[in-house]
């Protein structure tokens, strides 16, 4: 990779993990506001080492480790940047089966947001989608089907690896429908500072998981998706800290990250049956995207301010 390439791509890994983070930047300042300034600090500082060195730095050390286990982990962790043919040879017959795994997982979480979740409808089409949200399982089924029919031509592993993108979409959604609960809960009096600090971690790692696999679509080096995911997870944090209400004021960033979510896991798909995808095409689309909606954004605070003036 060349220099130019590097830097779009961990620009492009940081702004997707910036505006895939948003939802759990306002959870951590709403329960972190009810607790304890020892308690809030130490979770600012180590509970971002975690976020940063050992969530966002192992498990795509581990997804890569994962699908060629035929590298050893040192080769696993640094196999884009070898020279050696056959850590080479190794990573390419591998990534068909981790990209379909991670472009299912993101396209399913678009679908959801899309059919199922309340969001702020920046699109008119938003609208329709939303009042049928009894076609979610309908459309994500299909749409399992034709990949699993499609990769089962290729390689089984491909077939079996689109059904864990599904079922991985699944296990996360469960874990994130009982965080709601339970933030609800841990805003009552009672609650241990130690219980809230447990939790946002727990909810911290699996929000970090579409940021994650998302990486993979910018490219499938450790050390770039770490320092990228990383740079993302300090912004997040200061924005937690000091912004969150600013982040509440852009309504529409949501619907970028989604969107953002949807290309990129169609890259994923794409690129898993062998399309050519151009190395530049995912940090630029992600550009476009977050930049289209940031603008809508603003534009509704004008709007809004003008209105109340």
């Amino acid at each position: 990779m060349d220099w130019l390439l590097i830097v779009l791509t961990v620009a492009g890994l940081s702004v997707f993990e910036i505006v895939s983070s948003i939802d759990n930047a306002i959870i951590n300042a709403d329960v972190l506001a009810t607790m304890g300034e020892k308690a809030r600090r130490w979770f600012l500082l180590w509970g971002l080492i975690v976020a940063v060195f050992v969530v966002r730095g192992l498990l795509p050390w581990l997804i890569v480790w994962a699908t060629t286990p035929s590298l050893g982990p040192v080769e696993a962790l640094l196999a884009t940047f070898s020279s050696d043919p056959a850590v080479t040879e190794a990573i390419e017959g591998s990534a068909p089966i981790l990209l379909i795994f991670g472009g299912t997982f993101l396209v399913f979480l678009f679908f959801h947001w899309l059919f199922v979740e309340e969001k702020t409808c920046g699109l008119r089409s938003e609208r329709f989608f939303s009042r049928q949200s009894v076609w979610f399982y309908a459309v994500v089924s299909v749409l399992l089907a034709i990949l699993v029919w499609f990769a089962l031509q290729v390689n089984v592993m491909m077939g079996f690896a689109a059904v864990l993108g599904s079922t991985a979409f699944f296990i996360v959604h469960g874990f994130r429908q009982n965080a709601e609960v339970q933030e609800a809960r841990l805003r009552k009096p009672g609650m241990s500072d130690i219980s809230k600090v447990a939790y946002l971690e727990v909810l911290d790692a699996t929000f970090s998981i579409d940021g994650v696999i998302g990486a993979f679509a910018f490219t499938l080096s450790v050390p770039l998706i770490l320092i990228g995911n990383g740079i993302g997870a300090v912004v997040v944090r200061e924005l937690t800290v000091r912004g969150v209400d600013r982040i509440r004021s852009y309504c529409y960033l949501k619907n970028g990250a989604m969107y953002s979510i949807l290309v990129l896991g169609t890259i994923m798909l794409a690129d898993s049956f062998g399309l050519p995808i151009p190395a530049w095409l995912s940090p630029v689309a992600t550009f476009a995207i977050v930049g289209y909606f940031l603008y809508r954004s603003v534009h509704e605070q004008k709007k809004g301010a003008a209105g109340a003036a």
